[in-house]
């Protein structure tokens, strides 16, 4: 164990080797910046306090990369100077100077993007083939690419086009894919992802999403729910055994559990100054075409007729129903073609 060592890490040696304006070691390896890669493998060796010497315009990037269990701070060369003395705490020094990567036990440097991709290469097919020694079944080694940081139970499937990004949990015996993106989300154990993404969320157990369906950031979803097919949801929480099958947007909603939404219901969370929360109690029904215009509260066991807008509370239990009553004109399309002399 290395736990006497401070290592410092120059990002000013590399100017030269910068893409987009960042240092080498602050562009990204399958979605993870490269400083934190090499400071998680320093890590698992002991080395526990690090310090990071760049210009001041990468001190917020810089510092984004810090482990939680890391001791690292990042500063300028003045910086340095004067505070290493203190910081490391009479641990031996070790500077580094060049960019790296850890491909397995190994620090591999380089010096240009070019070859930072090349060595990308070798440890994205490491990461997949631990994961399969680990009990999961990778399908496609050359269409999945799976962050370091990620976490994923044994018995889970990844289909091809898997994209698994940031500080992802999946759970056992899940089926991921194809084509499907997962970033820093947590996904319940037997969940379905297919063909969708999901974004800073939780899903419980046994939750079904896709295909094409599209959840944002700040979304907890119960066991047993449904996201289907083109759903969006967003900054929500679904109670168990919800189900939206289709064609469904629901943004800044509290739901409950056993709730069933029909193909093209919205909640109108925005009125262009400011967002308001929709809120649906457990078993409602809330049928095709609804329109839920927040903020407003929709009770227990309520029933909303298809083609409603609903603009005030509904107590538990009730019908909703706000639509124009039909009204047939018999003879009016064919009037109408012969005005316009159309068959």
């Amino acid at each position: 164990m290395d736990n006497k060592k401070c290592i410092v890490v120059f990002l000013t040696e590399d100017a030269a080797q910068t893409y987009n304006g960042k240092p080498l070691m602050l562009q990204d390896a399958l979605f993870c910046p490269i400083l934190n890669w090499c400071m998680r493998a320093w890590l698992q060796k002991g080395v526990r306090r690090f310090f990071v010497v760049c210009s001041s315009e990468d001190l917020e990037d810089a510092a984004a990369c810090f482990p939680p269990e890391a001791v690292a701070v990042a500063g300028t060369e003045e910086d340095y100077r004067r505070d290493i003395g203190e910081f490391a705490h009479g641990c031996w020094i070790e500077e580094i100077h060049e960019a790296m990567l850890p491909v397995g036990s190994m620090m591999l440097t380089f010096h240009t993007v070019q070859e930072m991709v090349r060595l990308q290469q070798a440890v994205k097919e490491r990461i997949a083939m631990y994961h399969q020694s680990t009990g999961v079944k990778v399908l496609d080694i050359a269409n999945t690419y799976i962050d370091p940081r990620v976490s994923i139970a044994a018995g889970t499937v990844l289909l091809p086009g898997t994209i698994l990004r940031g500080s992802t949990v999946i759970g056992a015996n899940c089926e991921i894919g194809p084509n499907a993106m997962i970033t820093d989300s947590e996904i319940g154990d037997g969940c379905v992802v297919n063909a969708s993404q999901v974004n800073e969320s939780v899903l419980g157990r046994d939750v079904h999403v896709g295909p094409f369906a599209h959840i944002r950031p700040h979304c907890q979803v119960g066991d047993g729910c449904k996201v289907g097919a083109y759903v969006e949801i967003k900054n929500a929480v679904f109670g168990p055994g919800t189900k939206m099958s289709h064609l469904t947007y629901v943004g800044d909603a509290d739901v409950g559990g056993g709730v069933n939404f029909g193909c093209g219901t919205i909640t109108s969370n925005y009125d262009g100054f400011r967002k308001a929360r929709t809120v649906i109690g457990d078993g409602a029904f809330i049928g095709c075409n609804t329109n839920l215009v927040p903020p407003v509260t929709v009770g227990e066991g309520a029933y909303i007729a298809a083609g409603t807008t609903v603009t005030r509370d509904v107590e538990a239990d009730a019908l909703a129903i706000s639509r124009v009553r039909q009204e047939n004109r018999p003879g009016w399309a064919r009037t109408r073609r012969e005005m316009h002399k159309k068959k």
